[in-house]
């Protein structure tokens, strides 16, 4: 089956403005915003709790079985940390966003990270971990990094989006 609509992904360091990026832009284009994180707590989709990292661990082959006829239909656009483990023939477009370090860090302090917690994001963006996980996961060609340090850059990233999807057209393979 063709889709008819994109699949986008939009990943980055925990604090780079993945939901509010993703929400904005399925209000602007009609599309599906699937949050994986909410996906994973409202399904059940892990295998317990992290204590150290404090988050959920994850089962990525249950996410990905959860996912699959949504994806298939196309019109998605899917908000998670990681990229990785999706399979390529998903998406259309990779998003990748990335804040400024000192911009990062407070937006992770407010929401209360702890200490290791905030270090270990932080490094992830110094690193570029993210970005380089997207280039070794998908076709260089569709993968884009965005800069995301403030409100101006949501929105200048919200039209060039917003464009790309009205330009984008299904493939013929």
């Amino acid at each position: 089956m063709v889709r008819t609509r994109p699949n986008i992904l939009v990943t980055g360091t925990p604090g780079t403005g993945k939901t509010t990026t993703s929400s904005a832009l399925a209000e602007a284009t009609q599309l599906r915003h699937i949050n994986v994180g909410d996906l994973v707590k409202a399904k059940n989709l892990h295998d317990g709790w992290d204590d150290e990292l404090d988050c959920y661990v994850i089962n990525e082959d249950l996410v990905c079985d959860e996912l699959e006829d949504t994806m298939e239909e196309g019109g998605n656009i899917v908000d998670y940390h990681g990229c990785d483990f999706f399979p390529e023939r998903w998406f259309d477009l990779v998003v990748v966003l990335q804040t400024d370090n000192t911009v990062l860090y407070d937006r992770l302090t407010r929401r209360g990270y702890s200490n290791s917690k905030l270090s270990n994001n932080i490094e992830c963006e110094i690193f570029q971990t993210l970005l380089e996980e997207a280039k070794e996961s998908y076709p260089q060609d569709i993968v884009i990094p965005l800069k995301s340090d403030s409100v101006q850059d949501i929105s200048t990233n919200l039209s060039t989006l917003t464009d790309w999807v009205r330009r984008w057209q299904p493939s013929s393979t």
